[in-house]
């Protein structure tokens, strides 16, 4: 895990794996808590952090075009990886291990 934040490409990965994590709970878990069971508490706390973690991963994808030179086209899937359920996990395999 130490060896992930010595490099940008390692942190952009611990990024993308982290807020695709918490797009994944926002999306199956506290929305259905806000929506079916009357709880929007845990929406606006997960939401807040993944809101953080959104913001953290572009920027993360910006210095990794910047650093290593990306295309376009890279760093314009990277970015709409961010959109896409599951998205940040398929751009770690097939972007950012490349």
């Amino acid at each position: 895990m130490i060896e992930l934040l010595k490099t940008q490409i390692g942190r952009l990965r611990l990024l993308a794996f982290t807020e695709g994590v918490s797009f994944l709970i926002i999306l199956f878990v506290t929305m259905p808590l806000k929506y079916y069971a009357n709880m929007p508490r845990p929406n606006k706390i997960f939401g807040m952090a993944h809101g953080v973690l959104f913001i953290l991963y572009v920027l993360a994808v910006v210095q990794s075009k910047i650093e290593y030179q990306w295309s376009f086209k890279k760093t314009a899937l990277a970015l709409a990886a961010s959109i896409i359920p599951f998205g940040t996990f398929w751009a770690d395999v097939k972007l950012f291990r490349a």
